[in-house]
C-alpha cells in the first residue's frame, strides 16, 4: 500500500522529514559542564515527598534544574523529581558497619517511565546488602510524572474502551490506524512547541550527569534496565572518566542503525517466540488450567477468548486489544503466566471476573498513561531518522507477521506516530568504548528476553572494552536484577560491593518456572 492511499480526514501519513541532527556537539558538551558546575554547587534540597508521591516516611524526595537545551544551559530549564532512601550502614546478616560507597542511581526503562519508587527497594530482603552500602537513588527522567511532563492529547481520550485487535490487519484498518498516529503526532507538536525537540536519549544522558554532580558524586554508580542500558551506554560513551561502576539490565541494542525502527522489528519476531514459551508452559499444565495439552492447542484456546470477546466484551470492558495488552506482560514476565492462564481458563469455563480484573483499562491510570506513551516516542521518534512512507512499515511488518503474528502490528500502532514526527531526527550516537576507557561494566542478560532481545547485549558487550556478560540462560525474563535467580544476583551483588566481575562472561542456569495457581 503506497502513502498516498492513507489519507483520512484530510491527513496524510508521508511527510518530509527534518534533515538528521547529530547527536552530541561541542556546545552540548560545554553546556552539560556549566549545568553540572552549578548543579554540584546548588545540591538537592531533600526533604519529605509529598503524599501524592506515594512513598512511604523512609524515603524524601527534592527536585534538580536541568537546562531544556544544552547548547543553551542559561536558558530555560526544567526540574527533574528525585527520590532517595539513605545507606543503612548495617549488614543485615551481622548487624556490623558497612562503609557507605555513595550514590546507586536507577533508570528502570520506558522510554517513560518514573524510577522514583526505586529506593522503596531498600528494604526487599534481596536489596538490603545493597542498601546498607549505598544511598538508593531514583528519578523521573524529563516529561515524566512531575518532571516537566509531557503530553499528546486529552488524557480522558486515552482508554477508548473495548477494542479489536486484528492479527492481520485490512487496509480499511491501516488507513484508521496511520490517521490516528498522524493526528497524535501532531498533537505531540501542538502541544509541546519548540521543547519536543529537546526530549532525546542523548540530553537522558545529559540529565544524569547533572543529577551525578547535584548528588555530590565525582563518578556515577548506575544501574540501567531496558531503556535504562541505552541511557547508560550513551553515557559511557560520553562521560567515561565520570563511571565508577555501571550495570546494564537487559540490554537495548545500541548499533546506530538499529535505533529504534529495526530494534522493534527485532522484538516483534521475539515476542513469537516468548509467546510459544507461555503456550508451552501452559501445555505442560494442562491438568491445572484445561487449555489444551499442546502449544497449538493453547493458542487456540486462546483465539477462541479472543473471538468470544470480539463478539461481547467480558463486562462491557475488555475487548481483543486489551486481552492482548494483558497478554504482553505474560511476555515481559513469567511470574505472571499462572494469572494470565488462570484467567483464560476461567473464561472459558463462564467467569470473565478474573479476566476483566486483569485486562480492563483504568481511567484514574490514563494521564500517566498518556504521559509515558508521549515520552516513549518523543525520546524515540527524536533519537533517529524512521521510515515516512506507510508502504515500508507495511512491506516489513505484513512479511513478518506472517511468521510472528502476536505483536508485530500491535509494535507498528505504538511505534507509527514516528512516521511523520514533526520535530527535527537525530544521527545516533555510536556507543563504544576501547580498552583502558571504563572501568570493568557488568552487562545482565536473559537468552529469551522479548523486550530486549539477547542480540543486544552481544552487540554492546562487543562496544565496551572490559564489560562483563552474564548470561541467564533458556530463560527469558525481561529484567534480571534483583530477581529470581540467585546467581544472577550474586553476580549482581559482587559487582556493585566489590567490583568484581566473572571474567569477559558468565552463564546462570535459568530460574525455576513458575508453578501452576489460582
Amino acid at each position: 500500500m503506497r502513502t498516498a492511499a492513507l489519507v483520512a480526514a484530510g491527513s496524510l501519513l508521508l511527510t518530509t522529514p527534518a534533515p538528521a541532527s547529530p547527536s552530541t556537539s561541542a556546545s552540548e558538551a560545554r553546556g552539560t559542564a556549566v549545568a553540572a558546575a552549578r548543579a554540584a554547587s546548588e545540591g538537592i534540597d531533600f526533604g519529605p515527598c509529598t503524599e501524592e508521591q506515594e512513598l512511604p516516611p523512609t524515603v524524601e524526595c527534592g527536585t534538580l534544574s536541568v537546562p531544556l537545551d544544552y547548547a543553551r544551559p542559561d536558558g530555560e530549564r526544567i526540574r527533574l523529581t528525585v527520590s532517595r532512601s539513605r545507606a543503612t550502614g548495617k549488614d543485615p546478616a551481622t548487624g556490623r558497619a558497612v562503609p557507605r560507597q555513595g550514590s546507586l542511581v536507577n533508570n528502570p526503562g520506558g522510554p517513560g517511565v518514573s524510577g522514583m519508587y526505586f529506593p522503596m527497594l531498600g528494604v526487599v530482603p534481596g536489596w538490603k546488602r545493597l542498601a546498607a552500602a549505598y544511598d538508593l537513588v531514583g528519578y523521573a527522567p524529563r516529561g515524566v510524572g512531575r518532571s516537566a511532563p509531557l503530553s499528546c492529547t486529552n488524557p480522558a481520550t486515552f482508554h477508548q474502551g473495548p477494542a479489536p485487535a486484528p492479527t492481520h490487519p485490512t487496509a480499511a484498518v491501516k488507513r484508521e490506524r496511520a490517521a490516528r498516529a498522524a493526528a497524535y503526532a501532531r498533537g505531540c507538536a501542538e502541544r509541546a512547541g519548540d521543547a519536543l525537540q529537546h526530549y532525546t536519549s542523548p540530553n537522558n544522558a545529559r540529565d544524569l550527569d547533572v543529577l551525578r554532580a547535584a548528588l555530590g558524586e565525582t563518578r556515577l554508580t548506575f544501574l540501567g534496565s531496558s531503556y535504562g542500558t541505552y541511557v547508560g551506554a550513551l553515557y559511557a560513551t560520553l562521560f567515561p572518566s565520570h563511571v565508577r561502576r555501571m550495570v546494564f539490565d537487559s540490554a537495548v541494542n545500541p548499533a546506530p542503525d538499529r535505533i529504534w525502527y529495526r530494534n522493534g522489528l527485532a522484538r516483534s519476531a521475539a515476542f513469537e517466540d516468548r509467546w510459544a514459551d507461555f503456550r508451552a508452559w501452559a501445555a505442560r499444565h494442562h491438568a491445572a488450567y484445561g487449555l489444551g495439552d499442546t502449544a497449538r492447542k493453547v493458542g487456540d484456546s486462546y483465539d477462541v477468548v479472543r473471538e468470544q470477546l470480539a463478539r461481547e466484551p467480558a463486562g462491557g470492558k475488555v475487548g481483543p486489544a486489551q486481552l492482548h495488552a494483558s497478554m504482553l506482560k505474560a511476555a515481559y514476565y513469567d511470574d505472571h503466566w499462572p494469572q494470565r492462564a488462570h484467567a483464560l481458563s476461567a473464561y472459558l469455563k463462564g467467569d470473565p471476573a478474573p479476566l476483566v480484573e486483569q485486562a480492563e483499562e483504568q481511567p484514574e491510570t490514563a494521564a500517566e498513561a498518556e504521559t509515558t506513551r508521549a515520552v516513549y516516542l518523543a525520546v524515540q521518534c527524536n533519537d533517529a531518522p524512521w521510515p515516512t512512507d506507510f508502504a515500508v512499515w507495511d512491506r516489513d511488518n505484513t512479511r513478518l507477521a506472517r511468521r510472528a503474528p502476536f505483536g508485530t502490528w500491535d509494535n507498528v500502532w505504538t511505534n507509527l506516530p514516528c512516521a511523520s514526527w514533526p520535530a527535527p531526527r537525530q544521527r545516533p550516537l555510536d556507543v563504544r568504548a576501547g580498552a583502558g576507557e571504563l572501568p570493568p561494566t557488568l552487562i545482565l542478560a536473559a537468552e529469551r528476553d522479548a523486550a530486549t532481545p539477547y542480540d543486544g547485549a552481544l552487540e554492546l558487550h562487543r562496544r565496551l572494552a572490559g564489560a562483563a556478560l552474564v548470561t541467564e540462560r533458556d530463560a527469558g525474563s525481561h529484567g534480571l536484577a534483583g530477581g529470581a535467580n540467585a546467581c544472577v544476583n550474586a553476580h549482581l551483588t559482587a559487582y556493585l560491593l566489590e567490583g568484581r566481575v566473572p571474567g569477559r562472561r558468565a552463564s546462570c542456569a535459568p530460574h525455576p518456572a513458575p508453578a501452576p495457581r489460582a
